[in-house]
């Protein structure tokens, strides 16, 4: 499918239910929500997009409608207490899961089959510092192997602990919580969050944000994402958009390295355009895109109610795209296989040891390391088509 400009959903008219003019309350109405809130939009690509606009969906039967939508884990109680101490200075660990379950409304997406199973397709460790003025923003790859330590599976199963498999593996073997158990053991960082989207979750965000601009500098061409851009910019609309983040043959080495600094590309091109587009201006987008969201994040329990989610984004406001610091965890090719990385414990070290001090990751922990050679293919789309 060829990449087409996809015209801007038409703004409701300013008299129809629900909308009010600037300035002026609706009667019985409570006052709009401040226009800096939906710079919350950093959190990470898909899971943030929803979380931000949903202060704005209106009071009463919504309010409850959008609860009703949501899902969440209790990580704490599936994790029991040993676990890593939290921060005490108001910094916050969030695990950002993009779950590819081949079963219902993904397994047309998935390009495999309905076996049962899910993985977490993308992983990113989200670190906001005291302050909540800048983040860092650290990839896993998927294919790292790691050791996995023992977990118990949604349904009371016991899984002992696992020695060089696929971190991915930890998702599909005990879901969301073995992620985080996971994701703790190899960092030392507390995760105080977890967010979780799948892939028709994440095509439906981008259709009711009415496409996400990027440029690419060179053609993508994936049958297997099926994504055909040329170089240029694009307007991506769902599909499109789904096709980019999860494609690793049209770019680079063909690894997950290179859909990494994809994925990483992407965020802030989103990020950039939510800021810019005025959501709370359009009180039918608004509303669609927080139902969407609703229906498809699922977060750790702290967070499973629409007025924690307000609040969480609230205090992520300040956080603009030029404060987002993304990596990706230091890795280097197995040897034994080309479709598997290591992980590089000194620099990931560098890199852990830097966000539990609640300091920026140096420079050093990310150079050399192998990358996929996707540098640069793909940057934010808004203002270079302006």
């Amino acid at each position: 499918m060829s990449a087409e400009s996809t015209p801007e959903p038409a703004i409701p008219d300013p008299g129809q239910a629900g909308a009010t003019g600037p300035g002026r309350r609706g009667r019985g109405r409570r006052r709009r929500p401040r226009t800096g809130r939906r710079k919350a939009l950093l959190v990470a690509a898909w899971s943030a997009a929803g979380i931000v606009v949903l202060g704005g969906s209106g009071a009463g039967v919504l309010y409850f409608k959008l609860n009703g939508n949501l899902t969440s884990v209790d990580i704490d109680q599936a994790l029991g207490a040993d676990r890593p101490e939290k921060a005490d200075n108001g910094s916050e660990n969030i695990l950002v899961l993009g779950s590819d379950t081949r079963s219902g409304g993904n397994k047309d997406l998935g390009g495999g089959t309905d076996d049962g199973t899910a993985r977490s397709d993308t992983a990113m460790v989200v670190h906001v510092y005291e302050g909540h003025k800048k983040a860092s923003v650290v990839s896993i790859p998927r294919d790292t192997l790691v050791d996995r330590p023992d977990c118990t599976d949604p349904d009371g199963g016991d899984h002992p602990a696992a020695r060089g498999v696929m971190f991915n593996s930890a998702y599909s073997t005990g879901g969301g919580a073995c992620a985080v158990k996971t994701v703790e053991s190899m960092s030392g960082l507390r995760m105080d969050h977890y967010l979780e989207v799948d892939f028709s979750g994440f095509q439906n965000l981008v259709d009711d944000l009415g496409g996400v601009k990027v440029t690419t500098t060179e053609d993508i061409n994936d049958p297997d994402s099926h994504l055909d851009l040329t170089a240029g910019t694009h307007r991506l609309d769902g599909e499109q958009a789904l096709g980019l983040v999860r494609t690793r043959h049209g770019v680079g080495d063909g690894s997950d390295l290179g859909r990494i600094q994809l994925q990483q590309a992407f965020v802030k091109s989103l990020a950039e355009q939510v800021r810019d587009i005025g959501l709370l201006g359009n009180p039918k987008k608004l509303y669609d895109i927080a139902d969407t969201a609703t229906k498809t994040v699922t977060t750790d329990s702290d967070l499973g109610s629409v007025n924690s989610l307000m609040s969480f984004a609230s205090g992520l406001k300040g956080i603009g795209p030029d404060g987002m610091h993304m990596v990706t965890m230091p890795v280097a090719y197995d040897p034994a296989d080309a479709n598997r990385v290591l992980v590089e414990k000194a620099k990931a070290g560098q890199v852990w040891t830097a966000l539990r001090n609640d300091r920026p990751i140096p420079a050093s922990a990310t150079e050399g390391n192998a990358t996929g050679g996707a540098e640069g293919v793909v940057g934010g789309g808004q203002r270079a088509a302006e």
